[in-house]
């Protein structure tokens, strides 16, 4: 186990404490999470989910998502996982935070209290780098399509991807925080 593996799992009480990654995804801990969401215009820049995942492998998600090392913060963890998956940097706004849980198949659970971050990109501009361990393919969608096909396909998308949509059907999320660079 390395620092990587431990992510703040949510008590009770409201207080975080360490949980291995795995062992929270097996026994549906709540634990912390965020979901960046790249946006030109009304297109959301989304990735499908590499082979060899260890869940929802090959399904259609956000631009990427991750969970917070132990004593990262949600900011640090949403411009790191942009980076490692997508290989570029942008400024992030944060947004909502709300709560889920659902499976995701091989047993494992998400129970997640979930932060959203927005980047604005010009995609004509933008050099994606898809890191191949992480990210199969990526696509531009306009949000109305992708809300459409994710009703008449959910099984080609993640779990939490519906759940964000159920709950946000254009994906806009409200006014946010601007992350200071």
């Amino acid at each position: 186990m390395n620092g990587t593996d431990i992510i703040p799992a949510i008590a009770g009480d409201g207080s975080l404490y360490p949980v291995e990654k795995m062992q929270a995804h097996i026994d549906g801990v709540l634990h912390l999470a965020v979901s960046v969401f790249v946006f030109d215009g009304d297109l959301l820049l989304i990735q499908q989910r590499a082979a060899g995942k260890y869940h929802c492998p090959g399904l259609w998600a956000n631009s990427c998502c991750t969970h917070p090392y132990w004593n990262e913060t949600l900011e640090m963890s949403a411009a790191r996982r942009l980076r490692q998956e997508l290989g570029f940097t942008l400024p992030l706004t944060r947004h909502a935070t709300v709560e889920y849980n659902a499976p995701v198949g091989r047993g494992l659970r998400e129970h997640e209290r979930v932060t959203f971050f927005r980047a604005q990109a010009d995609r004509r501009r933008l050099e994606i780098m898809p890191a191949p361990a992480e990210v199969a393919a990526v696509e531009w969608i306009d949000r109305a399509d992708l809300r459409r096909e994710a009703l008449e396909r959910p099984e080609i998308f993640a779990p939490w991807l519906r759940i964000y949509l159920d709950l946000f059907p254009m994906l806009e999320f409200g006014p946010g925080e601007p992350i200071p660079q």
